[in-house]
């Protein structure tokens, strides 16, 4: 027989045996398809050597008006911002408190005992001591992570010893950063954990304590950002990035007062007419005369950043004696205090919270939204002169997540899915239901690539092009078979335009942090997987290369990765080779019925792009293997295999080994081509096999 080509239709199928999806591609790891052949993927590099701690689920990047290409960091421990390759910590702070004398209690080790009355902190929270007094002032005076013991005591580990007894001082400040949360799902059991009948008498149901989370987006070259189950966090950008996020309603800046009648309050953030404010003292000291901390006082005759004050009874407020200290000013605007979805609708300005608290209650609604006044995120009380408004969906327990399209911003509950789209006053925002019994596995499951929505669910895959439609998936029992449905909320999905993807990584069945991802290319319509473990990725846009983040469990701390760079597995500085492989289904002469005689195998790649590996100066190379079975399923009996190597004496191009000699026989046949060797990039094009019937016993 002449020789036969070994063409194999593009993508990855595991929907049925590996005889019946016969011409195709069965099993593979880091390989992609493009233009109907497969390849090894590009490789990774290290965005920065530079570390966060904690597990990263949120990444969002933008510029500012200056041009200075920031990227938002959310993780279970902290909330960053990235500039120039530099972690900056801006987490807000939930906290300030003054403790009492001598609040450090040591015992002559590293481990100190803090003295600190309701202090709300949970086990792995951050605090800042400043204030501290006496021998270890130097060493009190810094960030911890609290080990928690009560809830009027923790722990702290510092880096040197500290004597027994009590220390510190009369005046020590604790900051108390927002409280973090766990890096994954954390499933609970007992009696009442879960839904009547859950689990089998005498056992209990289950639930799960969930994944710290994070909303943002960019408003203008700031960022308005907040975990899920909290508030509502503003970071400026003109401050700096050694400035922390503060609760958006609060100004976050100062204000001073003349001595006058009536006197004349100049802040450092314009303001609108008839705004309420609170003021306080930010760093000691004593307010003016006649301005109380506990009074609220209204704004009138804005002229910029300064105005006059009245009190609830319309008076106008008169400063006799000037205060000492720094003033700072809140506003005092119904901003949800709760939220599990921040959005921001990019044409017309709105700040959208979802699943957040009602106007004058402090209970959540997971099925509520509600927007802020147009180009203002401060207005949240809707009235005559203002585009604030709320909408309740209907359709299912809580709101998942949502994502913007060009006319619509498309919002998640975890049973539909809804349309939300600006109609203006008196309406404003309208909700159509798209789709109902529709599930997503998790507030990070979705992607926009050209146009189309992508998302993948507790089951299977969806995707909205104008429809709710559901995807034909090669990999779905593949997929969902060897999916931990408990961890489902770490599931991230993100796009890779440049090869026509969208890629989701998840929890493998036994795993409790994400190992796996599956890649649809959308150009192509087909599917492939492999092994990685990637928290969060963001494409390109604005970067040199699509961004990812990985995380080490030992030292609790990530890193953010770019990917298609280079040609090898480095996340730290050294290569590794990056573990490739493609193998195919069953393919056999006829029907079956004859043994096939193999000889030899012709190869057809490209090594372009590759280079020599740097110390010993091997060839960028791949093994082929062709495996015969006597029957389907039974096993590979015999298989033969050679070294396919770029020419030595060629640049690296088209140029590989001319030939493999074998002797093989098999009903059934399995091709599978493999790389584990740095610096090596390849594409498979139509190998050859000689093949001929050998009879049938």
């Amino acid at each position: 027989m002449p020789l036969q080509k070994v063409l194999l239709k593009p993508g990855v199928n595991r929907e049925n045996t590996r005889y019946t999806t016969e011409g195709g591609w069965y099993e593979g790891n880091n390989v992609r398809f493009r233009q109907g052949n497969p390849e090894i993927i590009g490789g990774w590099t290290p965005f920065s050597l530079n570390t966060f701690v904690g597990v990263c689920r949120s990444l969002w990047n933008w510029a500012t008006l200056g041009s200075v290409n920031l990227i938002g960091v959310g993780t279970n421990l902290k909330f960053y911002i990235e500039e120039g390759g530099f972690f900056n910590d801006v987490t807000p702070i939930r906290a300030t408190t003054t403790l009492g004398a001598n609040p450090f209690t040591g015992d002559g080790t590293t481990t100190v005992v803090v003295t600190a009355a309701s202090h709300g902190a949970v086990n792995g929270d951050y605090v800042t001591f400043s204030g501290v007094t006496g021998t270890y002032a130097s060493l009190l005076n810094a960030q911890y992570q609290i080990t928690f013991i009560n809830a009027n005591s923790y722990s702290i580990t510092t880096a040197s010893a500290v004597a027994a007894g009590a220390t510190g001082g009369a005046a020590v400040v604790a900051a108390y950063q927002l409280n973090t949360g766990p890096a994954y799902t954390i499933p609970l059991s007992g009696w009442g954990a879960g839904s009547w009948g859950a689990g089998t008498w005498g056992v209990g149901g289950t639930s799960n304590t969930g994944i710290r989370l994070w909303s943002q987006m960019n408003y203008g070259q700031d960022l308005i950002f907040g975990p899920r189950g909290g508030g509502i966090y503003y970071w400026n950008a003109t401050s700096g990035v050694t400035v922390r996020g503060v609760n958006l309603n609060t100004l976050g800046g100062t204000v001073t007062f003349t001595v006058a009648s009536p006197t004349v309050a100049t802040f450092t953030t314009v303001l609108t007419e008839g705004t309420a404010v609170q003021f306080s003292v930010s760093s000691g000291g004593t307010l003016p005369t006649g301005i109380s901390s506990a009074t609220t006082y209204y704004l009138i005759n804005v002229n910029g950043v300064t105005a006059n004050l009245i009190d609830s009874s319309g008076n106008l407020i008169n400063v006799t004696v000037a205060g000492s200290g720094t003033f700072s000013v809140s506003l005092l605007v119904d901003v949800p205090t709760v939220q599990n979805v921040i959005s921001i609708s990019d044409t017309s300005r709105f700040v959208f919270a979802m699943g957040c608290n009602d106007y004058g209650s402090v209970v959540q609604d997971p099925m509520l939204i509600r927007w802020s006044d147009q180009d203002n995120p401060y207005v949240w009380t809707p009235d005559a002169t203002n585009q604030a408004g709320s909408v309740r969906l209907s359709h299912g327990t809580e709101i998942v997540t949502a994502i913007q399209t060009r006319q619509e911003v498309v919002t998640f509950t975890d049973t539909a899915v809804y349309s939300l789209q600006y109609l203006g006053p008196p309406v404003v925002w309208s909700s159509q239901i798209l789709g109902d019994n529709v599930s997503i596995a998790g507030p990070n499951a979705t992607a926009l690539a050209s146009g189309v929505i992508y998302w993948m669910g507790v089951d299977k895959f969806y995707a909205y092009d104008g429809r709710v439609n559901t995807l034909n998936c090669d990999l779905r029992r593949h997929v969902f078979n060897d999916f931990n449905l408990s961890q489902r909320a770490q599931v991230y999905a993100g796009t890779n335009e440049a090869f026509n993807e969208v890629w989701w990584f998840y929890c493998s069945a036994n795993s409790t942090l994400i190992d796996k991802y599956v890649v649809y290319n959308y150009l192509e319509k087909i599917w492939y997987y492999g092994t990685m473990s990637r928290t969060a990725w963001l494409d390109s846009g604005l970067l040199s290369y699509p961004i990812a983040t990985n995380y080490n469990s030992t030292t609790q701390v990530g890193r953010l990765i770019n990917h298609e760079s280079g040609l090898n597995d480095n996340t730290d500085g050294t290569n590794y080779a990056i573990d490739a492989y493609i193998s195919s289904s069953e393919f056999d002469i006829g029907d079956g019925h004859n043994f096939g005689f193999v000889w030899r195998m012709l190869p057809d790649l490209t090594f372009s792009n590759s280079a020599n590996e740097p110390t010993s100066g091997n060839s960028p190379r791949v093994t082929m293997t062709l495996y015969g079975l006597y029957n389907s399923g039974s096993g590979s009996v015999v298989n033969a295999s050679g070294l396919v190597a770029k020419s030595s004496t060629y640049v690296i191009t088209e140029e590989f080994t001319g030939q493999i000699f074998t002797r093989l026989r098999g009903r059934q046949m399995i091709y599978k081509i493999a790389s584990n060797q740095i610096n090596t990039c390849w594409q498979l094009g139509a190998p050859r096999i000689d093949i001929k019937p050998d009879g049938r016993r």
